[in-house]
């Protein structure tokens, strides 16, 4: 493939102040799902293309082919050509080459087993017996479990030297059980819906490991059949790390992306309560929040060595001590808007145009072990995982709900409770930080559906964090 992609790079009569850029990407992804101890999906989905980026009058062409041959390739390129010079006479902002620095190297997942060594029977073998593990009795009504698995490749080339590969790995495990009792209706999964995401192999299917979460799915379901409604108040409350990465994506990431605050989302996935000149100043929250982008982390989902510009990956503060300091902003962006940025111009198939996305977005460990945080709480809230979501488009007011939670009394866990809710403002609920945990609570999570663009573009991101505990928190109950 490299060979063919310089080869028709070679041929192009390339203009100077122009730049071509060629991306072959190609991407197997498995389904594989049981529901009720019956395989319900056993479905590959294949796709493979290129996208050819042409530079001509400071604005860039974009047009993408799944035949992959010289002769389709070359036809590809002169179209790129033609839409990067009709975008010229409507330009708001002309680019250069800056956008595309020529970087070389390679980039690999790392993974201990890989999962071609599991034939269909054992895949699906581990998902039935996830279901019955869940099914511990007639209260539990659903049980599902599903397994995704997602081979990326990637080879690019331009014009001004530039020339990577990628290669990642990706699995994501999926368990859920459902149940109904006395007119209560519940679900538990493992820490949200599809939330056990990561880099890697068949290591990550280790059956010690999901038994013990069907396990723990299974019990807290007839906990929270039992349980009373949570009650509703303005108190201390606790998040565990799965429910941080739905907080940490819709509070921290999303507002973030520079353009979204330049306005390019502006009518589709929103803007952003952030303006560009808060950075450097803006307090974003207590200084016990410190929050960084960092794709270099081995293992978690959203980790790679170069972004689809071409761009570095380098672990990067977006927030530090509670001051905002960074944005979420490609090299184009930063160009527009004189904001610095991070590697994440990223695309999420041969057909799309890479445009500024999260990746890994992590809140650093504090100092607090979860046990000494539960101890100064006199009265509060611990909940985990994420159920329900809602945030307005500047992605400031938010209202979120969680599977599972306990009352905290005098400084212990105590009663669990159902329908947990919790709702804030983001430019006040990371204030309200009081405790951050340490290392020991850490928990690493992913989504593989973060949606965004026209036309939309689903993308992979991770997020890591310990556990939290913020102040002053308004708590209530309810199916939402």
């Amino acid at each position: 493939m490299e060979q063919l992609l310089k080869k028709v790079l070679s041929q192009l009569s390339i203009a100077s102040g122009e730049w071509v850029g060629i991306r072959f990407h190609r991407e197997q992804t498995q389904y594989r799902e049981v529901r009720d101890s019956h395989p319900e999906e056993n479905r590959t989905v294949d796709s493979a293309g290129v996208m050819i980026e042409w530079l001509a009058d400071g604005q860039f062409g974009y047009a993408a082919t799944p035949v992959v041959t010289e002769k389709s390739l070359m036809e590809t390129a002169l179209l790129a050509k033609t839409q990067a010079q009709s975008a010229a006479g409507r330009a708001l902002f002309k680019f250069d080459t800056r956008c595309r620095p020529p970087s070389q190297g390679r980039y690999s997942s790392s993974v201990r087993t890989p999962l071609a060594g599991l034939s269909e029977a054992d895949k699906f073998s581990l998902l039935l017996a996830l279901c019955r593990r869940m099914k511990t009795s007639d209260c539990v009504t659903t049980t599902s479990a599903g397994l995704q698995h997602v081979l990326s490749d990637t080879v690019y080339v331009s014009s001004n030297g530039a020339h990577f590969e990628q290669n990642l790995s990706l699995v994501t495990v999926s368990m859920e059980a459902s149940g109904q009792k006395n007119g209560v209706v519940q679900k538990r999964s493992n820490h949200g819906l599809s939330a056990y995401s990561y880099q890697g192999g068949a290591e990550f299917l280790f059956v010690d490991v999901l038994n013990a979460q069907a396990d723990k799915v299974a019990a807290q379901l007839h906990e929270l059949l039992d349980a009373p409604e949570c009650p509703s108040l303005t108190t201390s409350l606790v998040l565990s790390p799965d429910q941080m990465m739905l907080q940490i994506h819709e509070s921290i990431g999303h507002p973030l992306e520079l353009d979204r605050i330049l306005g390019d989302e502006r009518n589709y996935a929103g803007s952003s309560f952030v303006k560009l000149e808060d950075f450097g100043h803006l307090r974003y929250g207590s200084e016990l929040l410190n929050v960084t982008f960092d794709p270099t982390v081995r293992h978690e989902f959203a980790s790679y060595a170069f972004d689809d510009s071409g761009a570095p990956a380098r672990r990067e503060f977006l927030i530090e001590k509670g001051i905002l300091r960074r944005g979420l902003g490609s090299l184009e962006s930063q160009i527009r808007s004189g904001v610095a940025g991070v590697a994440n111009q990223r695309a999420s198939s041969w057909n799309r145009p890479p445009i500024d996305r999260m990746a890994n977005i992590n809140v650093e460990a504090g100092q607090t072990s979860f046990n000494e945080m539960i101890a100064g709480i006199e009265h509060g809230v611990y909940m985990e995982s994420n159920r329900s979501w809602s945030i307005d488009d500047y992605r400031n007011k938010f209202q979120f709900g969680c599977e599972y939670a306990r009352l905290i009394e005098n400084g212990k866990l105590g009663q669990v409770v159902r329908n947990p809710n919790y709702r804030g403002v983001t430019s006040g609920f990371w204030k309200q930080l009081v405790a951050v945990g340490d290392a020991a609570s850490m928990g690493v999570f992913g989504t593989p559906y973060c949606g965004k663009g026209e036309p939309n573009q689903s993308i992979r991101v991770g997020h890591a964090s310990p556990v939290c505990a913020f102040a002053g928190v308004e708590v209530f109950g309810g199916a939402v």
